[in-house]
């Protein structure tokens, strides 16, 4: 019997196995489809080839090693994106060792590669003038400042990740009493989040003023299309840099929409919210993630009593003790 060639098996492992077998997410296809992509031009390059030509032979242990050696250093990716490259490798030459035997040796040095410790990186989060310095930047009068507000309002009341919240559309809200959201996390896994009432309203506005279909994506761009991450990031970016002006202690901190996540989880752990309520809010698949945001809190509290008594702040976002409602139904789970 002729050998499957490379090409075949690629195409097995993505439309059969990660496709069909698996059912990974989409964002998993195209994370897996990107890591080999790059690693594809890498050998080509190297073996002076063209990746049409390249087959199985080609994609060594000591390959994959010198390519992971070349993203971090030469393409200065952090170690968890390189090892992200890594688990995509691998996933198919897991795959490969079950269906062709003669390469599994070959298959073997690769999946005995391990993954790289990263060192644990101070946690980032918001403190409440903080965030509310950055809710007071985007341009309400306009469409484009509106969808922002709400966004990252929609961001810090359910701790949603930054591709769940762009993927929400008006049959995923609940704006009447009980209010809720419906998130679609990692792993398919579905969960339900309160909403403020303010953050309510705001989502309420939005959609009278730019009315969606149930299943259309409540963040567009000017085109109507669904926003992009990269477009979030870089909209928060300038926001953030125009707050700092009033909030000095922004210009030090390293915001990104995951920043908001974050400072949901401390603002929950402050608020004495059980952390296994707070994992189960947040879509964490480990109790450690959470525990995390409990160890960060320590300095959040040794602030807050240093700055007992100090004056109200302007554009203060709801705390989440004050909103008794919330409280009750958190009790309830």
């Amino acid at each position: 019997m002729k050998p499957i060639s490379f090409p075949q098996l690629l195409h097995a492992f993505f439309h059969g196995w990660l496709a069909e077998q698996r059912n990974v997410t989409r964002h998993t296809v195209f994370s897996y489809r990107d890591s080999w992509r790059l690693f594809l031009r890498f050998v080509a390059a190297r073996k002076s080839k063209s990746v049409a030509q390249l087959d199985l032979n080609d994609l060594t242990a000591a390959e994959v090693l010198a390519f992971l050696q070349h993203v971090e250093q030469e393409r200065k990716v952090s170690i968890g994106t390189r090892n992200c490259r890594l688990a995509a490798l691998r996933s198919f030459f897991g795959f490969l060792a079950d269906r062709e035997p003669l390469a599994a040796a070959q298959c073997a040095e690769v999946l005995r590669i391990p993954t790289k410790r990263a060192p644990q990186p101070a946690l980032y989060y918001l403190e409440d003038n903080e965030v509310g310095a950055i809710l007071a930047q985007p341009d309400r009068s306009k469409i484009g400042g509106q969808r922002d507000h709400v966004l990252l309002t929609v961001l810090y009341n359910t701790g949603a990740r930054i591709q769940e919240a762009l993927n929400l559309s008006p049959q995923d809200l609940r704006l009447e009493s009980p209010c809720h959201v419906r998130l679609f996390g990692k792993g398919r896994k579905e969960r339900i989040c309160p909403l403020w009432p303010e953050t309510v309203q705001l989502l309420k506005a939005l959609l009278k003023r730019q009315s969606r279909g149930d299943d259309k994506a409540i963040f567009v761009n000017r085109y109507g299309r669904q926003l992009g991450a990269a477009g979030v990031r870089f909209k928060l970016k300038q926001y953030v840099r125009t707050a700092a002006k009033t909030v000095p202690s922004l210009v030090g901190k390293r915001v990104s929409p995951h920043t908001f996540r974050r400072s949901t989880a401390v603002s929950l752990v402050a608020a004495g919210v059980d952390v296994t309520v707070i994992r189960s809010w947040l879509g964490h698949a480990s109790l450690d993630t959470t525990n995390h945001y409990a160890r960060a809190n320590v300095e959040t509290k040794r602030l807050a009593l240093e700055k007992v008594g100090a004056s109200a702040r302007a554009m203060k976002p709801p705390r989440w003790k004050c909103d008794v409602e919330l409280m009750a139904w958190l009790d309830s789970l």
